[in-house]
């Protein structure tokens, strides 16, 4: 005998026999509600809230976060020796060249930024790296060489780095030595110890798994940017007000001028030269890491 629910005739529901409902009931069949077609067609506003537009997790970057990385970027070590840059340049050719980076840096992240996302620029596929926005646009053996010279970058970049910090750590000693013997020892000393402990840490900090997902990592070195850059500024704020006047020249120090190595050669003239031109370029390597920052947002 079959249970007194199976043969129950079926609910009457405004006078009409609910029959299709008391099957659903019984046999617990969940009808899924009917797709628009807009949905269909649409399938992005199904999407979970933790899945990006691309099927990625859902990116957490903000204004905050961003403006950390490129005052990061920005204001980098390279800073510290701008003052020393134009010195070996003038005051004619030295501001000139930071005008031309700064142009050629502006030029170069309008481009990447404009490379961010493939076809569409709001809809388009995005370019998670460099080497993804050059293998999208160019293709073919055009991304080996473009890796190739991106590689060489960076590794310039690394070598940049390792030099300013370990100069760096040199000065602050060097500093110590002569306030300690009241200017009488020269403090002659190698930085070559501070280079290898430097780029020890380096490959340490580099084994961390996403050490560049750490959120605070970057408001540190932002907040750090701002400190070397106020000191710096105040140092040449305070050499200047001691003086009582600008020093330098609009051609840069001169051959045969005195320094404390001798007088300034051809030879050095040119080398310290190059080197100023180097340093004012490593000071503007914003763009390097542009599309890695718009990744976040």
């Amino acid at each position: 005998m079959l249970p007194r629910s199976r043969t129950m005739p079926s609910r009457i529901h405004h006078g009409v026999a609910d029959e299709r409902h008391d099957i659903r009931h019984y046999l617990e069949v969940e009808v899924q509600p009917k797709v628009s077609e807009s949905e269909a067609i649409n399938p992005q506003s199904n999407y979970s809230k933790c899945f990006d537009d691309d099927g990625r997790l859902k990116r957490t970057g903000n204004f905050w976060t961003s403006s950390s990385h490129i005052i990061t970027a920005v204001i980098g070590s390279g800073v510290l020796s701008l003052a020393w840059a134009i010195a070996q340049l003038g005051w004619v050719a030295g501001p000139a060249v930071m005008v031309l980076f700064a142009f050629v840096n502006l030029y170069t992240s309008n481009l990447l930024a404009q490379c961010y996302r493939s076809g569409d620029p709001v809809t388009g596929q995005r370019n998670y790296t460099y080497m993804d926005a050059v293998k999208s646009y160019l293709g073919g053996r055009k991304v080996m060489l473009c890796g190739l010279i991106q590689y060489l970058n960076l590794f310039g970049v690394a070598i940049g780095y390792t030099i300013a910090a370990s100069v760096s750590m040199m000065a602050i000693k060097r500093s110590n030595c002569f306030h300690s013997s009241g200017g009488k020892d020269p403090c002659h000393m190698s930085s070559n110890g501070f280079m290898i402990t430097f780029g020890i840490i380096e490959i340490l900090f580099s084994q961390i798994p996403d050490f560049d997902q750490v959120w605070w990592l970057s408001i540190v070195a932002a907040i750090m940017s701002f400190t070397y850059s106020t000191v710096g500024l105040g140092l040449g704020i305070g050499k200047v007000a001691g003086n009582g006047t600008f020093k330098g020249s609009l051609t840069g120090i001169s051959i045969g001028t005195e320094t404390h190595t001798g007088p300034v050669t051809s030879t050095q003239k040119l080398w310290r030269s190059l080197q100023a031109l180097g340093a004012i370029a490593f000071a503007y390597s914003f763009s390097i890491i542009l599309i890695e920052i718009q990744v976040i947002l």
